[in-house]
């Protein structure tokens, strides 16, 4: 197996390889046992993440006890051919969770799958509003220009009012707004008031208060010290079932 040079730019040496450039047609379960049994020789492996969703095909994921064994990996592996193709290896931008479990303790591997959380959900809404962009985005005008010397300028009727047309701004959906520190609260039972509600969310981290929506029944907001209390406790009461009629819960955050 020939060495090559790791390219791992300005990533810091972490336990978990990146490897990119794999055969999309190899399932993934064959595509593991050949990825663990080429990296085995370099150290421990303790998880090997290779998923067969359209985004992530060609890729996995490997995962050392140490980053000691993943540096002599990316060192003899980089290039290597697996399945006709050569992989190109990284260093991972992040910690995997089976490191965090590794190396540290249940406090430390929660407060990371929150950072992880809150990441993806950021990319989430980010890629929503991207999309809502190119749908509302005007097609070129392909009217031919007319002079305006001819005649004066003609002041735009209604300038300097706002415009009412909902298409003109993108609107990124409920499930899609990134993290804060408020959560919204829909679909309650009518008989659930702030003591009810407040046993229910005290529960995470942070919490400061319950108000309902004056006027509004079945609405509530949920407001936290960070952003962290308000992730744990939307992952964890999201689609829960409440009141006598099983009323399904929606849990949001605040639309800033």
């Amino acid at each position: 197996m020939a060495a090559a040079t790791a390219t791992n730019g300005d990533k810091p040496p972490n336990s978990t390889v990146y490897v990119r450039n794999l055969e999309e047609r190899i399932k993934p379960t064959e595509l593991k046992e050949a990825l663990t049994e080429i990296f085995s020789e370099y150290g421990n492996v303790i998880d090997l993440i290779a998923k067969k969703n359209l985004k992530a095909r060609g890729q996995a994921f490997v995962v050392f006890d140490t980053p000691e064994a993943a540096e002599r990996a990316i060192k003899e592996i980089q290039g290597f051919e697996l399945f006709d193709k050569p992989m190109l290896l990284d260093y991972a931008r992040t910690r995997s969770d089976a490191t965090v479990m590794n190396q540290g303790d249940g406090e430390e591997f929660e407060a990371h799958k929150r950072r992880r959380l809150a990441e993806k959900e950021r990319k989430q809404a980010l890629e929503a509003a991207e999309a809502q962009k190119k749908l509302k985005r005007p097609a070129p005008s392909t009217a031919p220009e007319t002079s305006t010397t001819s005649r004066p300028t003609k002041a735009t009727r209604g300038a300097g009012l706002k415009s009412t047309n909902t298409a003109a701004a993108a609107v990124v959906p409920d499930e899609y707004l990134p993290p804060n520190k408020i959560l919204f609260v829909q679909n309650l039972p009518e008989d659930y008031d702030i003591d009810g509600l407040s046993a229910i969310f005290a529960r995470f981290e942070g919490f400061k208060e319950v108000r309902l929506v004056p006027g509004r029944k079945g609405l509530a907001f949920v407001e936290y010290d960070a952003e962290v209390g308000a992730i744990s406790a939307k992952e964890n009461t999201a689609g829960m079932t409440l009141g006598e009629e099983g009323k399904v819960v929606k849990v949001t955050y605040q639309r800033q």
